[in-house]
């Protein structure tokens, strides 16, 4: 637990509720501050994996814990922003999409990991968690550029997001699908 990638993996997962109260304020500088531990806490993602197999420090509580403060990071400043009327109108269902993908294919992590499937993360996937990342800092951003489309920016990434979200959804679905059908099909021959 105390070995660097899981120190920055743990850190991500620390700033999620102050980088979630600073967006409460609608000051300027408050939300510069939120955005950069936002990036910060995204860095650190490339970082602990990076790190962690750089430096053989690959653990299983790493691996356990990197997916999942990724979608904390993500699912947490997407709950805040909307709570807060950032993220309002159209732009809440890209928001939904993306957090009801994330339970799906965690549930469906849990369900296979009794089987002993693993379900390797896809590169695809990873473009669809980066895309996230940068729709997010842009909300975060959001209105406080004045005279630039910062808002419109991030609100046209997190569709494009959602639909990355989509299909990489359907691809984990497929295969778990897949493994589903096995597993019946052994339950029914017994």
């Amino acid at each position: 637990m105390t070995n660097i990638a899981n120190i920055l993996t743990l850190s991500r997962i620390a700033a999620i509720p102050l980088i979630a109260a600073l967006l409460f304020f609608d000051q300027p500088l408050l939300r510069w501050i939120a955005f950069i531990l936002y990036a910060v806490a995204c860095i650190t993602d490339f970082f602990d994996g990076y790190i962690a197999r750089r430096m053989d420090q690959v653990s299983a509580l790493g691996r356990f814990l990197d997916p999942i403060a990724d979608k904390l990071v993500v699912a947490a400043i997407l709950m805040a922003m909307t709570a807060h009327g950032q993220i309002a109108g159209w732009v809440v269902l890209p928001a939904l999409i993306i957090l009801c993908r994330e339970i799906l294919v965690s549930g469906l992590r849990e369900y296979l990991a009794e089987l002993k499937v693993r379900l390797p993360v896809s590169m695809l996937a990873k473009w669809k968690t980066t895309m996230q990342m940068v729709a997010v800092g842009f909300l975060i951003v959001g209105d406080v550029m004045p005279g630039w489309p910062v808002q419109i920016v991030g609100e046209g990434l997190m569709w494009l997001a959602a639909a990355l979200t989509l299909v990489t959804g359907y691809d984990y679905f497929r295969v778990g699908l897949k493994h589903m059908k096995e597993d019946d099909r052994a339950d029914a021959k017994k």
